[in-house]
């Protein structure tokens, strides 16, 4: 048996599957194609989470893209979130090429042209529907580990969530936590004192800090409501194709603290709501995070425990996480532990930094007689990728250098037009797009200390009204007591003079 014979039986037994399955493309042998040998991702381990990696240009986006519109093909929602803002098109069919038929032919696959369901999000401005959510929801553990606080200041933001829990002082944003910091130590100092004990002013001040530092990223944008329901990620059209929400992120490129923000408090929605699922056959939603490192550069030891955890969890409730970066290298070992499927294109060594890069980056792939790895990696085609997945059983695949197959819809970002289009039919632009203000802790702590200065200034004026009335009687007495003192004296004087004539009579008398 020739070697190529050899490869085609070791490529088919490891790509058997019984059920549902995407097709990625086929393997690769010596730089050849070999037809119809095609590398396979069964359907019920697209929960087990992933990795996209490779550098610039060798083709990550386009696999994203393939995945993407096979599991909306089949059913499954699907949440994109686009840092460089060149996923739109798969709302529109591929116009075609004669390089797609041949790539395909070359494959062994049919190609069609196809749109997809796609809604468009957005965390601030640009043209979307607005993805909000309330301070509440974060709830004080998650916000603390968003502003990396230490745990006396973690301690203090317990409390204040608790206060605003016992007086029915609704957070819903960012102004409502600090406006309850100031109270805490200011005109509400006393009332903290007494129920919870003293809080520190020099611990409000840092906790103030983090949050300015927050706002100066965008964050005053997504605290509010309406507060996005994350169930609402989870829709079918009436084709029976899975959505694709594609969250528009080009304009938070720098400020990857917004980003991390949003992405874990949306994790931790989205394990704290959905039920668990268990051994369903196919995942309920499949995440992917473009430009992975923007989380992982900037996050604390903290936030990269919270992510490590819900990565660890979240695939119990049927969620699907893949990260796309450019090097496996940008995610911690901990997450990279926890991938299953592995798409790696092209890394390129132009330095010693990176020649140990591609040799660490290697060794997350399972041995294979058929391939060097590492040399592999550095002479890999555009829109070619090493591949390793999990079968049925949860085992790894065969590795496979494999020619990827091409996306079904537009390469390339729709038009103005074709955004507006797109956007003016939303069901979920009109529901979410409305911002809502209603009286929360801003405004119910300033009615209370409105209160509490009229109360005081109306105390204030009854005691200085007491002490007039007072003052105008001590006044009137001393007058009364005036106006007598000339009869008294006149009295007295009159008295003594009749005693001192009475004498003098007497005296002249004898």
């Amino acid at each position: 048996m020739s070697k190529t014979d050899d490869f085609l039986k070791h490529i088919t037994e490891g790509n058997t599957t019984k059920g549902d399955f995407i097709p990625v493309g086929a393997a690769m042998l010596d730089g050849e194609t070999i037809t119809g040998a095609h590398v396979k991702i069964p359907l019920k381990t697209l929960n087990r989470h992933g990795l996209i990696a490779g550098a610039t240009g060798t083709g990550k986006t386009k696999s994203l893209q393939v995945l993407a519109e096979n599991l909306s093909e089949r059913g499954v929602p699907v949440l994109l979130m686009d840092i460089k803002g060149d996923l739109s098109g798969l709302a529109k069919p591929s116009p075609g090429h004669v390089k797609i038929d041949e790539r395909m032919s070359q494959i062994g696959l049919p190609f069609e042209a196809k749109a997809f369901p796609v809604e468009l999000l957005t965390l601030s401005e640009q043209n979307g529907v607005r993805l909000r959510a309330t301070v509440s929801e974060f709830g004080p553990v998650l916000l603390s580990r968003i502003l990396d606080l230490n745990d006396t200041q973690s301690g203090i933001v317990a409390v204040i969530f608790q206060y605003c829990d016992n007086n029915k002082l609704p957070l819903l944003d960012l102004k409502d936590f600090k406006k309850i910091l100031q109270y805490a130590t200011d005109e509400g100092k006393e009332e903290f004192t007494e129920a919870y004990g003293r809080i520190s002013t020099a611990s409000t001040g840092a906790i103030l800090r983090k949050i300015v530092e927050l706002e100066q990223q965008g964050a005053d944008l997504f605290f509010g409501e309406t507060s996005f329901d994350v169930q609402d990620l989870l829709r079918i059209d009436d084709n029976g194709n899975g959505y694709i929400n594609i969250i528009r992120l080009t304009d938070i490129q720098d400020r990857p603290k917004l980003f991390s923000t949003f992405m874990l408090s949306l994790l931790a929605e989205i394990y704290s709501t959905f039920p668990e699922q268990g051994d369903s056959g196919r995942p309920e939603l499949v995440i992917f995070i473009d430009e992975a490192h923007l989380i992982f550069d900037e996050a604390s030891k903290a936030l990269l425990n919270q992510i490590e955890s819900i990565v660890k969890l979240i695939r119990s409730k049927g969620v699907g996480l893949y990260f796309v970066t450019q090097n496996p290298t940008d995610v911690p070992e901990e997450v990279l532990s926890q991938l299953g499927l592995k798409i790696q294109h092209a890394l390129r060594a132009f330095t010693a930094k990176d020649r140990k890069a591609i040799k660490l980056t290697a060794q997350n792939y399972p041995d294979s007689e058929y391939y060097d790895t590492a040399e592999v990696l550095t002479s890999l085609g555009t829109g070619e990728a090493l591949v390793s997945a999990l079968d049925e059983k949860g085992r790894p695949t065969p590795l496979a250098a494999t020619m990827m197959r091409a996306p079904m819809s537009r390469m390339d970002i729709l038009t103005d037009d074709e955004l507006n289009e797109l956007l003016s039919t939303s069901k979920l632009v009109k529901k979410y797009n409305e911002t809502i203000d209603r009286e929360s802790a801003y405004e119910l702590l300033n009615e209370k200390i409105a209160q509490a200065e009229a109360d005081e200034a109306k105390e204030q004026a009854k005691k200085e009204q007491e002490a007039l009335k007072k003052a105008k009687s001590s006044s009137s007495t001393r007058r009364r007591s005036t106006a007598m003192n000339p009869v008294v004296k006149v009295l007295t004087s009159a008295t003594f003079i009749r005693s001192v004539f009475g004498i003098l009579t007497k005296i002249m008398k004898k």
